[in-house]
C-alpha cells in the first residue's frame, strides 16, 4: 500500500506516465482525471469506462489517495471540525497514525473550509495551540486535497482558506501542487479568487507563491514592531515583516487578487492606539485590508482577548488613516480544543 502511486493531485502528464507504465491506451489518463476531478470517485473500481482488467491493474499499482474523516464535532453556531488521518512511516517501516483537522464554516451566503498544510507546525508562534504540539511532517499534496475531496459538505463550498494547522509556505512544493490541482481546468477548476493562503511570511516560499499562483494572500501580522513580533512569532527573526512588505509592494494588488493582513488582538500586548498607528504607517499606500481577529484563548497560554472597546478603537484608528479594516466574527469557540479531539483519538 505504501508504495502505490497516489492519483489525487497528479497532473494529466503524470497520469499519462502511470498509464504508460501499465501499457494502457493513451486516452486512459484523461478518463482517470475525469473520474477523480470531475466525478470525485473514491474508488478505482467505480471507473466504469475502464475495462475490468485495467481497473484491477490500476488498483494494484495505485490508489486515489482519499480518506474520509475519522471524527467530527459541531459547534452551536454550525461550525464543524473534522479530523482526517495522515499516516507517516516510522523507522521500523510501520505507519504511525497522526491526525490533522479541517474546519467547515457555513454562513448564510457562503461556506468556507479551513485546510491544514502540515501535521503540527515549525513556526512556534507563542499564542498558537498547533505550535505547542510541535512538528510532525509536511502534508503531501493529496493529503491537502483530501480535506476538500472527502469533505461531506464539499458540494456546498464557496471558499477555501489554507490557514489550518501548519505554515503553508514551509511546505511550498506540496501546497503549490495542491493549488494547481484545485484551480487548473483539468483539475477541480476553481477560480483562484475563491482560495486564500495565509502565511507568517516565509519569504522564499512567498516569492514562489506570488509567481506561480493567483490565489489571494493573507499575512499574519499581529504586531508592527520587530522585537515584539519576534517574541510572538520567531519567524520574524528570519523574515522581518518589513522585508515581507517590501516584497509584497513589488506585486499588483489592484485587480482581482487581494492582499490582507491578519491581526490577532491580545489584551494589553498588541492592542494599543500606538500599535494601530504603527500598523497604519507600515501599510501606508498598499492596496490591502486588515482583518482584526478576536483571540481564541488556549489552555496553558497566558494571553487573553482584548475588549470590544479596544477592538473598535483599533479599527477606527486604521480607518481614519485610510486602511480598510474589518473585524472577524469568532466561530466555533465551543469546539476550539483541538488537542482534546486528538488526544481521544490517539
Amino acid at each position: 500500500m505504501a508504495n502505490k502511486e497516489i492519483l489525487l493531485g497528479e497532473t494529466p502528464a503524470q497520469l499519462e506516465n502511470i498509464c504508460q507504465k501499465l501499457n494502457f491506451p493513451p486516452y486512459t489518463a484523461r478518463q482517470i482525471a475525469s473520474w477523480i476531478y470531475s466525478k470525485r470517485t473514491p474508488r478505482i473500481a467505480a471507473m466504469s469506462n475502464l475495462s475490468l482488467r485495467n481497473r484491477e491493474l490500476l488498483s494494484e499499482a495505485a490508489e486515489i489517495g482519499c480518506q474520509p474523516p475519522l471524527q467530527s464535532q459541531t459547534s452551536q453556531d454550525g461550525t464543524r471540525k473534522y479530523l482526517f488521518p495522515t499516516p507517516i512511516p516510522t523507522k521500523d517501516n510501520h505507519d504511525r497514525p497522526l491526525f490533522i483537522e479541517s474546519v467547515y464554516i457555513p454562513e448564510s451566503d457562503r461556506a468556507t473550509l479551513c485546510v491544514s498544510s502540515q501535521s503540527g507546525c515549525r513556526m512556534n508562534c507563542a499564542f498558537c495551540a498547533t505550535g505547542s504540539q510541535g512538528f510532525n511532517h509536511h502534508l503531501q499534496a493529496h493529503e491537502i486535497l483530501n480535506q476538500f475531496y472527502s469533505l461531506p459538505e464539499a458540494e456546498r463550498l464557496s471558499n477555501i482558506v489554507i490557514m489550518g494547522m501548519g505554515e503553508p509556505l514551509d511546505n511550498t512544493e506540496n501546497v503549490l501542487k495542491a493549488l494547481t490541482a484545485m484551480t487548473a481546468p483539468w483539475g477541480f477548476g476553481w477560480s483562484p479568487t475563491r482560495i486564500t493562503l495565509s502565511s507568517v511570511g516565509v519569504i522564499p516560499g512567498l516569492k514562489r507563491f506570488l509567481e506561480e499562483s493567483q490565489c489571494h494572500l493573507a499575512i499574519s501580522l499581529h504586531s508592527p514592531f520587530h522585537q515584539e513580533r519576534a517574541s510572538l512569532m520567531p519567524s520574524e527573526k528570519a523574515y522581518p515583516i518589513e522585508q515581507v512588505i517590501e516584497l509584497l509592494r513589488q506585486y499588483p494588488w489592484h485587480h482581482q487578487r487581494r492582499l490582507s493582513f491578519e491581526y490577532i488582538l491580545i489584551k494589553d500586548l498588541n492592542d494599543s492606539p500606538g500599535h494601530a498607528i504603527a500598523t497604519a504607517r507600515l501599510l501606508q499606500g498598499m492596496e490591502c485590508r486588515v482583518n482584526l481577529i478576536s483571540y481564541h484563548e488556549v489552555p496553558d497560554k497566558t494571553f487573553r482577548r482584548t475588549s470590544k472597546e479596544r477592538t473598535d478603537q483599533f479599527q477606527r484608528i486604521l480607518q481614519e488613516r485610510h486602511i480598510i479594516c474589518t473585524q472577524r466574527r469568532s466561530r466555533g469557540e465551543d469546539i476550539k480544543a483541538a488537542c482534546g479531539l486528538l488526544a481521544k483519538t490517539r
